[in-house]
């Protein structure tokens, strides 16, 4: 039965799954949206969504849509840039629940997985017997095997390592007739004679058509089934997208990996030039030749926060990655790839954490760009053509120019060992009459004629998918395209498997996301000055990469909530994908207001996370304040939106009385009916209101030095008067005069995060006017409450803008300084001594993502502490851990870093956590006190008359 999408009903989709004993299965508008998108341009709504817990229920699957004519699409991290993971009928998600490594062999060096494994989960796995798979696309730490074997995925290191297909051992894999396969290299497969045939009468074809350079993956990998290279078949499934057979497990080729590594990086006049010396530096056995464009680089400055490593002089770069057996050896063979060169500029990098933020201006690559140079936004479509890497150079100028000729421009970087090239341009997708199809079809069909001029591939890694397929016929002969026609009905006769794609392809300018997105410009309570004013603009950043699926490491924040709960819902693009269908016209979310909506943000922190971590500046604390504020604006809202949310108006009153409060709260049945009302969980603690605010303790002080403002927010002066005095103590032993702004200079922070929007702008412009007189004067504003800090500084001019009140907005950001800013910018300003103080530190989430924290990790190192920086979130995140309903992944998100950490730190070790909520978390979760940086520095003055020697020996 040839697939259909019209004639069974979703309803008898889902019910025919489950009676298959299919126990995951998921038909909500919820889930429909989640999957109505991969990392392409496109959106194409599911029936259905099925996550199997083992391959038997893939088979069931796949026999319920033969069964019933039913498109069925296979999918791992969702982070296909062609389309190839999207489908009107069911997806497959194999990431859930399909994610064991069975077996490792250290002797045959090879792995038994399932499809769902991630890249860099295998990778963990093989490192303790000194293997890895050799394979790595710049999304390893997501993107799964069963998807890189779909698109013949490559990466940097393909040169060194070989493609996907390069590295496949076997497959268990069940075709769209429902024949289930066990492939493996070298042996005959029994069943498969008329194809064996089919390759036999197509030898002509194949040889002269097919595998003619390394990275020639469009079209099926026919070369694999030649006499000379073994009729391989499970080689020749590689790379065929899920249109032919389905995997159900792999058996993968393992590598040693190379004890010493290092990079050589080379600058050139420009990106091109740098294409031009790439064949003369692979003789000397790279294991990647990464091309960077100035373009790109300037892009991750721009990111707020963002610390760019130094590179030579040039508009373009090549990054030479060297392996040895010695640090001396990779030395050596770096300085023969130097002679070579011809670069304007050079340098060797062997220091691991530096090498590994090269790489990551390399795999931020297709988020960063995301954007033009003017902020437009720029789009996949025409991702990763590749050409013989001896013409790459002469394939670049012409490429640069075909962009000024259609009026576009496009950010190119990529494999340049491999001849692959990356780039995302800014198709006019949205502007009249036809919302910009015309111009980007007309663009891609030069594109693909310029690779085919040049004996190129329209696709050189991620496969063709809805982008690429229609173009096809530009770099193969009619012969060919009937030979993977043929090919498709031996496999998949019925054309279940994947439709639309390679064979009988859909048009490339048919359901393209972006094209039919209306805008959304009015009724906005914030400014979106960086997406034109426009809601959708903003939520469209979301081009799916998928970077909020990976794990957590280092010291990124992005995206808590999805390792606790491992659902798609809960990460930023799953709720940016949410978002996105609430906007699209015909789906099956409606507005502000539907179920969809609140049930994908409800685990959103807002921990401002993503804005720094995303690579194209998603931020979803602002969408999901937004959503909010549409949602309850002049409607009842929980109850927690007016408590909590309304915390400093109630701290205001408790100060009255707060011994009163204190008792009442914590006695068990007034701790119980608080909570309750409250919104709390009643498992979380309620803190103390401290017995005077720290206004109600602070009297000026007469100073001769510069005046600072110490703006002290509600959190501090109600909770924690203590850490205001110690900075106080601090910033006046830097020579300052301190003042102390008035208690009406509110950041609103829990209005703007429960989505009281109209109060927050009122309580925030309060607040610029009373400071902008002291920002106008120059006198420096510090914060001590990172979360405020940060509001002062970002949402106070997203707010403000709406209203008139951005300039003043604007001049206070810029007058407004972290603690650590100050002291550092302060000339003669030495800290004192933390020499021998062990530092674990829990950076506030709005500090890294607003702020940035180096400074203050440069502060404590110069002052001889030893920091271990810790990433991830403490999970409080203000008042969202303590809210009903959260406690459970509050608690999951400490233990990714936070908790571990502490427990595994000395008995002396300090714990620093200048949030609010951070300490609150510690006090509660590890019995263990947070201090804030200026308490630290104040016990480090304190001690300081008592060791012999000044400030700062």
């Amino acid at each position: 039965m040839t697939a259909t999408t019209g004639a069974i009903g979703t309803a008898e989709v889902t019910a025919a799954l489950r009676r298959a004993g299919i126990g995951d299965v998921d038909d909500s508008g919820l889930a429909r949206a989640l999957y109505s998108s991969d990392g392409s341009l496109y959106r194409v709504l599911p029936r259905a969504v099925v996550r199997p817990r083992d391959a038997d229920e893939v088979v069931a699957a796949l026999a319920v849509c033969r069964e019933l004519g039913v498109p069925l699409t296979m999918r791992g991290a969702g982070t296909s840039i062609a389309g190839n993971a999207v489908g009107t009928g069911v997806v497959v998600d194999t990431s859930r629940h399909l994610h064991r490594v069975h077996a490792i062999d250290a002797e045959a060096r090879t792995a038994v997985v399932d499809p769902g494994v991630v890249q860099a989960a295998l990778q963990v796995a093989a490192r303790p017997h000194g293997l890895r798979f050799g394979p790595d696309p710049s999304t390893s730490n997501r993107c799964t095997i069963g998807g890189m074997i779909g698109n013949n995925a490559c990466g940097s290191r393909a040169l060194g390592y070989g493609r996907t297909s390069d590295n496949v051992v076997g497959l268990d894999v069940v075709t769209g007739t429902g024949q289930r396969l066990r492939l493996t290299s070298g042996s005959a497969p029994a069943g498969l004679e008329e194809l064996h045939a089919l390759a036999g009468r197509e030898l002509a074809t194949i040889r002269t058509e097919l595998g003619r350079f390394g990275r020639q993956v469009s079209g099926y990998s026919l070369e694999h089934l030649l006499p000379e290279r073994g009729f391989d078949v499970a080689r020749a499934l590689v790379g065929s997208e899920g249109t032919l057979a389905v995997v159900l497990g792999a058996t993968v080729r393992l590598v040693a990996d190379a004890p010493y590594r290092g990079l050589v990086v080379l600058g050139y006049p420009s990106m091109a030039d740098a294409a031009d010396a790439t064949p003369g530096l692979l003789r000397h056995g790279p294991t990647a030749v990464e091309g960077l464009d100035e373009r790109i680089v300037q892009r991750l400055r721009d990111v707020p926060a963002a610390v760019v490593p130094d590179l030579p002089k040039g508009a373009g770069w090549v990054i030479v990655e060297l392996t040895g057996d010695s640090v001396a050896e990779v030395e050596a063979t770096a300085r023969g790839v130097l002679a070579d060169a011809g670069a304007l500029d050079s340098m060797v990098v062997t220091d691991v954490a530096e090498a590994a933020a090269i790489w990551r201006i390399r795999e931020d690559g297709a988020g960063l760009a995301a954007r033009t140079s003017d902020g437009r936004p720029a789009h996949a479509g025409w991702e990763d053509a590749a050409v013989p890497v001896e013409s790459l150079g002469a394939y670049l100028r012409e490429f640069e120019a075909l962009l000024v000729q259609h009026g576009l421009q496009g950010v190119p970087y990529g494999h340049f060992g491999d001849g692959c090239v990356h780039v995302r341009i800014d198709f006019p997708f949205g502007r009249e009459p036809d919302r910009g199809r015309a111009a980007y079809r007309a663009f891609v069909t030069d594109a693909a004629a310029l690779v085919a001029r040049y004996g190129g591939s329209v696709s050189g890694e991620h496969g063709d998918g809805r982008a690429r397929s229609e173009l096809l016929g530009s770099m193969y002969s009619p012969a060919a395209l009937d030979l993977f026609a043929r090919v498709k009905g031996l496999f998949d006769p019925d054309d279940v498997l994947n439709p639309g794609v390679l064979v009988r392809p859909a048009r490339l300018d048919d359901d393209v996301r972006v094209a039919a997105a209306p805008r959304q410009r009015t009724g906005l309570a914030l400014a979106y000055r960086h997406d034109g004013g426009d809601f959708s603009n903003a939520v469209h950043r979301c081009t799916g990469v998928g970077k909020c699926r990976a794990e957590p490491s280092g010291v990124a924040v992005m995206c808590p909530s999805w390792p606790a709960t491992r659902q798609e819902k809960d990460t930023t693009r799953g709720r940016a994908r949410v978002l996105q269908e609430m906007l699209a016209p015909g789906g099956p979310v409606r507005d502000w207001r539907s179920p969809e909506v609140h049930e994908a943000l409800d685990l959103c922190l807002s921990c401002k996370g993503c804005s720094r971590d995303c690579p194209t500046g998603v931020d979803m604390a602002s969408y999901k304040a937004e959503v909010l504020h549409q949602s309850y604006r002049r409607r009842l809202r929980p109850i927690s939106h007016y408590t909590l949310g309304r915390l400093p108006m109630w701290s205001d009153l408790a100060a009255r009385a707060p011994r009163l409060v204190n008792a009442v709260m914590h006695s068990r049945l007034g701790g119980r009916l608080a909570r309750w009302g409250a919104g709390v969980d009643q498992r979380r603690d309620l803190p103390l209101f401290a017995r005077r605010t720290f206004r109600q303790q602070w009297t000026p002080r007469p100073g001769g030095g510069a005046p600072v403002a110490l703006w002290v927010d509600s959190f501090t002066d109600h909770f924690a008067p203590e850490v205001a005095h110690a900075a106080a103590r601090v910033l006046e032993a830097a020579g300052y005069s301190v003042q102390v702004p008035g208690d009406d200079t509110c950041c609103g922070l829990t209005w703007i995060t429960t989505g009281q929007l109209d109060t927050a702008r009122r309580i925030l412009g309060d607040t610029v006017r009373a400071l902008a007189p002291l920002a106008d004067a120059g006198v420096p504003i510090v914060g001590v409450e990172p979360s405020c800090t940060a509001a002062l500084r970002s949402d106070a001019v997203e707010l403000l803008e709406v209203a008139g009140g951005r300039a003043m907005a604007a001049r206070v950001a810029a007058g407004t300084r972290t603690l650590a800013e100050l002291l550092t910018a302060t000339e003669g300003w030495t800290p004192p001594s933390l020499a021998g103080v062990e530092v674990v530190a829990q950076p506030h989430c709005h500090h890294h993502a607003v702020m940035g924290w180096a400074t203050d990790e440069r502060l404590l190192r110069r002052a001889g502490a030893t920091v271990t920086r810790l990433g991830g979130c403490c999970g409080l995140a203000g008042n969202w851990g303590v809210e009903r309903g959260h406690h459970d992944v509050s608690l999951a998100i400490a233990e990714q870093q936070l908790l571990p950490a502490v427990r595994e730190a000395g008995p002396d070790a300090v714990v620093l956590a200048d949030g609010f909520s951070c300490r609150t978390q510690l006090d509660q979760l590890a019995d263990r006190p947070g201090r804030h940086l200026a308490q630290l520095l104040a016990d480090a003055l304190d001690r300081a008359p008592e060791e012999d020697g000044p400030e700062g020996e």
